[in-house]
């Protein structure tokens, strides 16, 4: 009988130590796809502690923003992911016209200002980050140059072919340099273009990534880059010998977004989605030295404060709705190749 009972017990341990082993196989193996314009290093940190707090592994891919628009479209008729996490919001809006994106009324958006934020829910603000000039001081020096600090200083002879930028086709930190200049300009399509015909003089390389020519700085490949802001900070921080100036004469921004993407609805997407804009998010978002935008967030000190800058009237609306319009106009005038 005692055997018997033993047995019994071993078996019914066995069965739910067995039931236990599956279930958190299966918790375990719970996944969400998501393309990211983040860059590698901060995707990696900000999905991994999603994955820790809600046993969700996320599957990424990291696209400059051009890249992120052009994948979705060639997707479109068999969705590779289910949400799409930073990248510009121009972009995001554009996404939004191609009927690329879905709708989702998140129960933590409020923590967002209403103007960051799309009124029909197709996308949402995370944070916003300034364009910048930065110069490696140690090339500087070298050369004999000082560290532009306007649109108009680059123009000057001594920074022909000494700066890196990306290409505004593919990347949206670019795009959005065009539509500063356009509106530094006071609207006038003609003179922006005829400002970045003469920047071309002083460009040595365009790149994808709006985040390259930073990088490219700071291992002194290159004296001076055109990119944002807090990827700049970002490298000085961590010991890179920069000196970064916000154009006096004007400067656009991003407000990097997030979107639900069109497709089978995705639990696991609206998740993320919701702790993306939650506290534990948002603090570890807040030490990219950016500017965050949910009043959940702590925010860095990054030496610099919006206040304090000559920013431009943006209208992100009307940058997506123009954005094929005047990469058309670039291509044509300027040049479609890279410099890679």
């Amino acid at each position: 009988m005692r055997n018997s009972f033993r047995v019994f017990f071993s078996g019914v341990f066995g069965l739910c130590l067995a039931v236990l082993l599956t279930t958190q196989a299966v918790a375990a193996t719970e996944t969400v796809k998501a393309y990211t314009t983040l860059e590698e290093p901060l995707a990696k940190a900000l999905f991994d502690e999603f994955t820790k707090e809600t046993n969700i592994k996320v599957e990424w891919v990291r696209l400059s923003g051009g890249e992120a628009v052009a994948r979705l479209e060639a997707e479109k008729s068999n969705p590779q992911a289910s949400i799409w996490v930073g990248g510009v919001g121009t972009q995001h809006i554009e996404a939004k016209l191609k009927g690329l994106t879905s709708p989702y009324a998140s129960r933590v958006r409020t923590s967002v200002p209403e103007k960051n934020r799309d009124p029909e829910n197709y996308w949402i603000g995370l944070y916003v980050a300034p364009i910048a000039f930065c110069v490696n001081t140690k090339r500087a020096a070298e050369l004999k140059i000082d560290a532009p600090k306007s649109w108009a200083d680059l123009l000057k002879p001594e920074y022909a072919k000494r700066v890196r930028v990306a290409h505004p086709s593919t990347s949206g930190t670019a795009y959005n340099m065009v539509t500063t200049l356009i509106r530094i300009n006071g609207g006038d399509e003609d003179k922006a273009f005829a400002y970045l015909k003469k920047l071309d003089g002083a460009i040595e390389q365009y790149t994808r990534s709006g985040s390259a020519p930073g990088k490219s700085a700071a291992i002194g490949e290159i004296p001076v880059a055109i990119g944002y802001l807090h990827d700049q900070v970002k490298l000085k921080v961590e010991g890179a010998p920069l000196e970064i100036n916000i154009p006096t004469d004007g400067t656009g921004f991003e407000t990097a977004s997030m979107s639900i993407l069109k497709g089978p609805d995705s639990l696991n997407a609206k998740k993320l989605y919701d702790w993306v804009l939650g506290k534990n998010a948002m603090n570890i978002i807040a030490k990219w030295y950016v500017i965050p935008l949910s009043n959940q967030a702590t925010a860095t000190d990054t030496g610099f404060s919006l206040s304090q800058m000559n920013l431009v009237n943006q209208d992100d609306q009307w940058d997506a709705a123009n954005k094929s319009r005047l990469i058309e106009k670039w291509n044509k005038e300027i040049g479609s190749e890279y410099k890679e």
